[in-house]
């Protein structure tokens, strides 16, 4: 599947050229409603935000804290495109100043299994990948 790198802070997302799924019986379908998912929860800040949110609620200066090298304004965008999608849910407290807190919703935590298992996929398969990318790299 071709993919479009837009920047680091933004990860990466699918191309829209490629919206053909197969059902079960082989016949394509237009389908730009996974399309849009797989992009949202493949962003690597998504990810990220997700498994930091799996110990539960955090504020905005936490989940920062805890995800290495993301941006205010990126995280700002992840958290906004996450609550858009049903996945993380904004609680404001009044008080002086606000507090706001994030957590995932039901939906949200649904993904934790899959995110974890490709997690864990990806840890394991590391050393494979580095090794084909050496190999493609050296032959270009």
């Amino acid at each position: 599947m071709e993919t479009v790198s837009i920047s680091a802070q933004e990860g990466t997302l699918l191309s829209d050229r490629h919206t053909d799924v197969t059902d079960a019986e082989h016949s394509p379908i237009r389908c730009q409603a996974v399309n849009d998912i797989l992009a949202r929860v493949g962003d690597k800040w998504s990810m990220q935000v997700v498994m930091s949110l799996s110990a539960g609620p955090m504020r905005f200066n936490e989940l920062r804290r805890a995800i290495d090298g993301i941006s205010q304004r990126m995280l700002t965008r992840t958290l906004r495109a996450l609550e858009r999608d049903g996945l993380v849910d904004r609680e404001v407290t009044p008080s002086v100043p606000p507090r706001v807190d994030y957590s995932l919703t039901m939906l949200g935590r649904s993904l934790r299994e899959p995110v974890a298992a490709l997690g864990v996929w990806a840890m394991e398969n590391r050393s494979h990948i580095d090794s084909a990318r050496a190999r493609f790299d050296a032959e270009e």
